[in-house]
């Protein structure tokens, strides 16, 4: 089981266990089962409010992967935090790019900290 930290500059740290290779458990939803605030709207990737930053902090593994959902895709596009390149690199590497949306990125065997919070993110 993974922990996750969640660290945001408006509240404190947080680091829970959470569940992995369920390929059911979002980082949101492990948020919300932990009272942790993260903003969110319409939970299926399509308005960008559960924006994070995800960077894994487990010393025995690479930089987390993992496949973006197509609406991931689109919206990280839209915010600006990918470009069409480093879409096309991701296709290649499978490595998945430090922003993800909560409500879609799925939580892996690995220890990571998730960045919250609108000021840091937009």
């Amino acid at each position: 089981m993974p922990n996750i930290t969640f660290t945001s500059p408006e509240h404190r740290d947080k680091t829970v266990y959470a569940p992995a290779g369920s390929h059911k458990e979002t980082i949101l939803k492990v948020a919300k089962a932990n009272r942790v605030p993260i903003e969110f709207s319409c939970e299926d990737g399509e308005c960008g409010t559960c924006l994070v930053k995800v960077t894994v902090i487990d010393a025995h593994k690479d930089k987390h992967a993992g496949h973006l959902t197509p609406k991931e895709r689109t919206v990280l596009k839209e915010l600006k935090k990918v470009t069409q390149d480093d879409l096309d690199r991701m296709d290649v590497t499978d490595i998945a790019p430090d922003y993800r949306l909560a409500c879609q990125c799925i939580v892996r065997d690995e220890d990571i900290l998730v960045e919250y919070g609108t000021g840091e993110l937009s």
